[in-house]
């Protein structure tokens, strides 16, 4: 029998508890609308807060991504640049083999003709 009620009770929660989250959002408001210079004051002030504080988030979401950004860089800087002596050493490998086995075939080649 709870088990019947339980959905219900917690739609009934979930509508109720929506009213008390609404109540005061932080965003621009429209400072036109109120009569009073001090509320109106008032009200521009709070959106130049508002404006602030996002901008300041915004920065300082930014800089985090640069900075990891930059990191990334770094890393594959260093990669690319291991890379790159990576394959200097396999071309100067390579050149060494190519040249030693001509040697060793050439001192053959003379003791054949002998």
């Amino acid at each position: 029998m709870i088990a019947r009620f339980a959905p219900v009770v917690l739609v009934l929660l979930a509508l109720g508890a929506g009213h008390a989250f609404a109540q005061d959002v932080p965003g621009i408001e429209i400072c036109t609308v109120e009569k009073t210079m001090e509320r109106r004051t008032s009200c521009l002030q709070s959106n130049v807060e508002f404006l602030q504080k996002t901008i300041n988030k915004l920065t300082s979401d930014h800089q985090q991504k640069l900075d990891a950004a930059n990191r990334q860089i770094a890393s594959l800087q260093k990669v690319v640049s291991d890379l790159q002596a990576a394959q200097g050493k396999l071309a100067d490998d390579l050149k060494k083999k190519a040249d030693a086995p001509v040697a060793k075939d050439a001192a053959p080649a003379k003791e054949g003709a002998k």
